[in-house]
């Protein structure tokens, strides 16, 4: 569900603008107040897995994000709605922050990476029908109905969690509630900034908040320093392999975002391709993460992440150096096997990558791994859509082709990140 409305909303941003008589640019805030819930709450909902049970926060997340569906159907003005996405967006980072933990705790260690494959296929899938489900809803019933379906889906899934969740040893510590704020302050600061520079003819102001971000940022980094349990886990990012996945994870969901964002441009623009025809032409590659995933998350349990994951990267970078490279006259065959070669290396990265995370930290520390993991992929993410953002203003005809050339480049990068981590790999493997 939480995969599924990030996806839904983005469909229906015009119809929502239309019937709320509100301009595209305010509507967008539909998206980002649900962004920017989940990326400033990611952090403090993970160390709160840790201090008061996974499967309660999980639940806590769970119920919030329903009740905050019902309140987005119910909307009638676009502040009742953004307001609700936020509620939606805290609930959602209340199920992501600690998701990767509880899978820990479910299987046993060998059998990890499976069970981490299957939870990467049914992202990817959530990502794949995400646009069809929308589609198909707006084509038979109102807006509304994006939002009110999760409430029995909600309802049924909270039900099954009281029951299958496991329990989790807590730990004894307080909840640092300064540097949660510092962390809320240093996350959306930094992205309304950037946001602010990119779009407001204000510069200064954007600046402004772009600096105080910074500022946060480097606070918190002082105030976590010598913690042994901080809420941005600088410990374990002194952990060679964890710290080196986080990079990689970065890197790759970076060049992911700068190619999913800047290709239907490209394909409506330059190709002349209608909407319907974009949306099935970039289908391959969530499709080729769903069969690829599972495959690499069992490999992962009896291979090194590095070498999956540099392979997956390596992949993933001459699929987007052909996509640069391909001329106007590409056929619908020409684009497919291509994004297929995308979704191949990703998918074979994902996977074997998140297990490489998840076990280098100590199992107490299991929440604050989750939590910097899905950091790490909505991170990357964040900078892949303002980068396309720039090109697109830098260069209105050729932007498109920069942004793939760069992903190409940002994907080589996380593969050489990915293959340096296989001596201490082997070391902790041994």
């Amino acid at each position: 569900m939480a995969v599924l409305d990030g996806a839904v909303a983005n469909v229906a941003l015009p119809t929502i603008a239309r019937e709320f008589r509100v301009d595209s640019a305010d509507a967008i805030w539909i998206v980002n107040a649900y962004q920017l819930a989940v990326v400033v709450s990611l952090l403090p909902f993970a160390a709160l897995g840790e201090i008061v049970g996974y499967a309660r926060i999980y639940l806590i997340g769970l119920a919030l994000f329903t009740l905050a569906s019902l309140a987005c159907a119910l909307s009638s003005t676009l502040l009742e709605l953004t307001a609700a996405r936020i509620l939606q967006g805290f609930g959602a980072a209340g199920i992501m922050a600690i998701n990767a933990a509880l899978v820990r705790f479910t299987y046993p260690a060998r059998l990890l990476g499976r069970g981490i494959g299957l939870n990467a296929f049914v992202v990817s899938l959530a990502s794949a029908v995400g646009p069809t489900v929308a589609a198909a809803i707006l084509a038979t019933a109102s807006w509304q109905w994006l939002f009110a379906i999760n409430v029995p889906i909600g309802i049924v899934t909270f039900a099954i969690a009281v029951k299958a969740l496991p329990r989790t040893v807590r730990t004894a510590r307080r909840f640092d509630f300064v540097s949660a704020l510092l962390n809320a302050l240093a996350f959306g600061l930094v992205i309304a900034g950037i946001d602010l520079v990119m779009r407001s003819p204000n510069l200064p102001l954007g600046l402004g908040t772009l600096a105080c971000g910074v500022a946060a940022a480097a606070a918190l980094a002082v105030r976590e320093l010598n913690r042994t349990h901080p809420l941005l886990p600088l410990d374990l990012l002194r952990i060679p392999v964890f710290g080196l996945s986080v990079a990689t994870s970065i890197c790759s969901f970076c060049a992911q975002m700068l190619a999913l964002v800047s290709l239907p441009f490209h394909f409506e623009g330059t190709l002349g391709r209608t909407a319907v025809e974009t949306g099935l032409l970039l289908t391959p590659w969530p499709i080729a993460i769903g069969i690829v995933g599972p495959i690499a998350g069992r490999l992962s349990d009896r291979y090194p992440a590095a070498i999956l994951g540099g392979t997956g990267l390596l992949l993933l970078s001459i699929g987007l150096a052909l996509l640069a490279l391909m001329p106007d006259t590409a056929s619908s065959l020409d684009i497919g096997w291509r994004m297929v070669i995308c979704g191949i290396g990703f998918g074979l990265f994902q996977a074997p990558n998140n297990r490489a995370m998840i076990s280098a930290a100590p199992r107490t520390r299991s929440g604050a791994a989750g939590g910097m993991l899905a950091t790490a992929r909505l991170t990357g993410q964040t900078l892949g859509a303002t980068l396309v953002a720039i090109f697109l203003t830098l260069s209105p005809t050729g932007g498109e082709t920069i942004s793939l050339a760069v992903g190409a480049a940002l994907a080589l990068l996380g593969a050489a990140a990915s293959v340096s981590r296989l001596p201490a790999e082997l070391r902790a493997r041994a």
